[in-house]
């Protein structure tokens, strides 16, 4: 779906998976797989009709089912194929995964209360957030470098990895990424090409406001 461009420069589109139950009940889903709700799957297919009209050129996804299938709802409009990488999963949390917020509280609150102070920590023995950019932001930029100069590439991912990406990549410095807030499900976040580099240009796009229910809440 390759319309006639702007020559506004390439545009990175982050855009969150859809509802699952996990996130219904608010339990740390990090790298376990779960699959959409019913309610997920139809968020996804209305993102979609909204993102094709972007005109993307390409689409990558995390390989959990819970992004991969957000992203066929995508492809099935574009014709487009999906290309799924390990590096967009989630961040892993650990003995967090599978637990509710306030579980975890319960168990673990000191360090959930340094996490919440954005203080670098390893939830439940998981992933520091740098290391989630560290394996997320390549793989977006090698996907983006293979477009032209005004491609859209359509990123498939999870709510902490967007945000961690987007810190990433717009150079902010990692104790700030808190400062951006979490993605609703199947909304999504724009970076656009500048003359300095990468710019945020629209965050939680795609829907009036809705509770962010996630890991990233």
């Amino acid at each position: 779906m390759n319309a006639a461009r702007t020559g506004r420069g390439r545009r990175i589109v982050l855009w969150r998976h859809g509802q699952t139950q996990w996130n219904l009940e608010q339990r740390f889903q990090g790298t376990t797989d779960i699959a959409l709700t019913e309610t997920g799957i139809a968020q996804a297919r209305r993102a979609a009709r909204l993102l094709a009209a972007l005109n993307p050129d390409a689409i990558v996804s995390s390989d959990l089912s819970r992004a991969a299938s957000t992203a066929a709802e995508l492809a099935a409009i574009t014709g487009l194929p999906v290309t799924h990488y390990e590096g967009l999963r989630e961040t892993y949390a650990g003995v967090w995964q599978g637990l509710t917020h306030t579980e975890i509280n319960e168990r673990y609150g000191d360090q959930y209360a340094a996490w919440k102070r954005g203080e670098p920590v390893r939830r439940g023995g998981g992933e520091l957030e740098t290391e989630v950019a560290d394996r997320a932001a390549p793989v977006v930029l090698a996907a983006v470098d293979k477009l032209s100069d005004d491609g859209v590439l359509v990123v498939v991912s999870h709510g902490g990895t967007i945000r961690t990406t987007i810190g990433r990549l717009i150079g902010l410095d990692p104790v700030s990424w808190e400062s951006l807030g979490g993605l609703s499900n199947c909304c999504w976040s724009v970076l656009g090409e500048g003359v300095r580099g990468w710019r945020l240009t629209e965050h939680n796009a795609g829907t009036l406001p809705e509770p962010v229910l996630g890991d990233d809440t």
